[in-house]
């Protein structure tokens, strides 16, 4: 199957895992709406909605870069509309916009609090609304969220409640939409990776250098999104899916060309269930 001629709502794509995600899709030729906020280069963050619509045409898809406050009701309607008058519908939405602050109750700005649940939590539930009426009339519709699975243990709460909070919320909209969703052939699934992804939020907030060469590339995620799409949507739904595991079930053998440095183990990501076992070592890969 190929993803020719679809037309992917992509929130959070001027760079990281959603520009890789929609980079894969335009290889196919498909139509990308970059629904992000940058729209001036920024001295950490690499990106812009303007240079990822120069990279998804070049990579020979269509693109329509939108300046988008997912917060803002109003701007997610008009976007989702603009994309469907552009390019005639909307045939998947990808959540991946995402605010994050590890930060424990007591060094939690409430500001903070909200612009987490702003984003993630109720811009994933505004942008799915607001795409619904396009998405009922599409062949084979998905919606995708980078979520984590609902691993409800302590241990992904304690440390950083206002996070996990916000971020399972995404989660939680997958486990709604996919039941109420689900007369409607509408798929909605969740994909998270097992390993931290060399995206500027682990550069810049969790680790740096290093960090990043304890990652796999975002391709990683775009390839297992990709597979995703292929699926058809009335009978692959509500599900919640590890990067590497699902690759491994899909037949995709190769893992360690997803690795920033083969030399350097792995790092696990957060929220990753404990009996989900690795179908590959995450330590260095050895000559």
């Amino acid at each position: 199957m190929s993803l020719k001629g679809k037309t992917l709502f992509i929130t959070g794509a001027s760079r990281g895992i959603g520009l890789a995600i929609a980079l894969r899709a335009a290889k196919d030729g498909a139509n990308i709406a970059i629904a992000a906020k940058t729209t001036k280069p920024h001295p950490k963050l690499e990106g812009t909605i303007f240079t990822a619509a120069e990279a998804i045409e070049s990579a020979g898809g269509q693109a329509l870069p939108l300046a988008v406050d997912i917060r803002d009701e109003e701007a997610v309607l008009d976007a989702a509309n603009k994309t469907a008058e552009t390019f005639g519908g909307i045939d998947i939405v990808v959540n991946n916009a995402s605010a994050i602050s590890l930060t424990k109750t007591p060094d939690t700005a409430m500001k903070r609090f909200d612009l987490m649940h702003e984003i993630n939590a109720r811009g994933t539930y505004l942008v799915t609304k607001a795409a619904l009426p396009h998405l009922e009339k599409a062949a084979n519709p998905h919606v995708l969220m980078l979520s984590p699975p609902l691993d409800m243990h302590e241990r992904w709460f304690a440390p950083h409640l206002a996070y996990s909070l916000a971020k399972f919320g995404m989660s939680l909209c997958v486990l709604g939409f996919a039941g109420e969703f689900r007369d409607r052939g509408i798929a909605v699934n969740a994909l998270w990776p097992r390993t931290t992804i060399a995206t500027a939020a682990i550069k810049n907030l969790l680790g740096g250098d290093a960090m990043m060469r304890a990652s796999r590339t975002p391709e990683i995620l775009a390839d297992a999104a990709y597979l995703v799409f292929q699926k058809p949507a009335r009978d692959f739904t509500g599900h919640f899916l590890i990067d590497d595991t699902f690759l491994a079930s899909e037949g995709v053998g190769d893992l360690d060309r997803y690795r920033v440095d083969p030399s350097v183990a792995l790092q696990p990501d957060f929220f990753v269930p404990a009996d989900s076992k690795p179908p590959v070592s995450l330590g260095p890969v050895k000559d």
